[in-house]
């Protein structure tokens, strides 16, 4: 047999139920009447419009940076552009070169690129190379290279 708890002690004893009829049990967030009368009023959540208006702003950025990329690469020439082994043609003369890539089968074809140096316009690299035929420099605008070529034939 089991003895009961001294009185006083028990808290579903008579009056000490929180919960019983006629006492209120604290409000929680989400019941209705929260937060009582009187109390101090949360600030309101911060509005949509402005995380609208970020994404507007970083949308604008985003298609900025696209935009200057294109026209960074557009503004590149094709010999700065070639790699090793395409092959190019000249549409100006050996003094003013004008040189475009085009498919090495192709007709047009006049020279094909054995060694590419960026970054420089000395020339004389070529020299190291086998089977130069033609150095080809451009200069201007921080876009340094030279080209090694041999001739198609």
């Amino acid at each position: 047999m089991s003895t009961p708890p001294p009185q006083g002690q028990n808290p579903f004893a008579q009056g000490q139920n929180p919960y019983a009829q006629g006492q209120m049990a604290p409000q929680q967030p989400g019941q209705p009447g929260f937060p009582p009368q009187g109390a101090p009023v949360p600030p309101p959540a911060p509005a949509k419009p402005f995380r609208k208006k970020l994404l507007r702003i970083g949308g604008f950025i985003l298609v900025a940076i696209i935009i200057a990329v294109v026209k960074w690469q557009m503004g590149k020439t094709d010999a700065e552009t070639t790699a090793v082994g395409d092959c190019m043609h000249n549409k100006g003369s050996m003094t003013s070169a004008d040189l475009e890539t085009v498919d090495c089968s192709s007709s047009d074809a006049q020279y094909k690129v054995i060694e590419k140096f960026d970054d420089t316009s000395d020339t004389d690299k070529c020299n190291t190379v086998t089977g130069t035929e033609i150095a080809y420099y451009q200069t201007g605008e921080g876009r340094d290279l030279v080209l090694c070529l041999k001739e198609v034939k």
